[in-house]
């Protein structure tokens, strides 16, 4: 099992292709290849899981589906916080069998993500429908060093969720949506 605490850092950049040039300049490799990811995040109708801040979601990616538990963020220039995960074969029903336990989907985000790696560090370019991002994810002198390399300090880090990001895209979300969706497929 891997080490239950994830650091990352969201870098924005002005298109896919400046991210794609950027990260493929650091020398990362390439580990995964351009895919959509579909992602729900549930919690009772209470909200317990938002009032604790933590985050439970279930990815959808190529037919399998990841579910993910984040504690709240601990304070910091990068967001830290606890990250447990584990895979299932079908996000379709693993959806289903958590809203029978009685949790709700309160917000869909959909992106393409390709994944590099340098070092401890997995490097991901996402398209999102609010713009192009670079997630840096591992240790913290690895995120440092690749986000210098990256021609990014400290000033430039986000630590904002995809939530909060759409959330602050424009009034009401993003054009009055309740969903980070894409209309098509870019």
């Amino acid at each position: 099992m891997g080490d239950p605490i994830e650091r990352e850092i969201k870098l924005r950049f002005e298109s896919p292709a400046a991210a794609r040039a950027a990260v493929r300049a650091t020398g990362a490799a390439a580990r995964r290849a351009r895919r959509l990811q579909d992602d729900r995040l549930l919690d009772w109708p209470d909200g317990r899981l938002r009032d604790r801040r933590c985050t439970l979601r279930v990815r959808d990616q190529s037919g399998a589906a990841v579910l993910t538990f984040k504690g709240p963020p601990q304070p910091d220039a990068m967001k830290v916080r606890e990250e447990l995960e584990t895979t299932a074969g079908d996000a379709a029903l693993l959806l289903r069998l958590l809203e029978r336990l009685g949790l709700q989907v309160w917000f869909r985000y959909q992106k393409y993500r390709e994944e590099y790696a340098l070092g401890d560090v997995v490097l991901t370019v996402d398209e999102t429908p609010i713009g192009t991002f670079v997630e840096l994810e591992g240790g913290e002198r690895g995120i440092t060093e690749i986000a210098a390399a990256l021609g990014r300090t400290a000033d430039d880090y986000v630590a904002a969720s995809y939530h909060a990001l759409f959330l602050s895209a424009a009034p009401g979300g993003a054009q009055g949506r309740t969903d980070m969706v894409f209309d098509s497929r870019p």
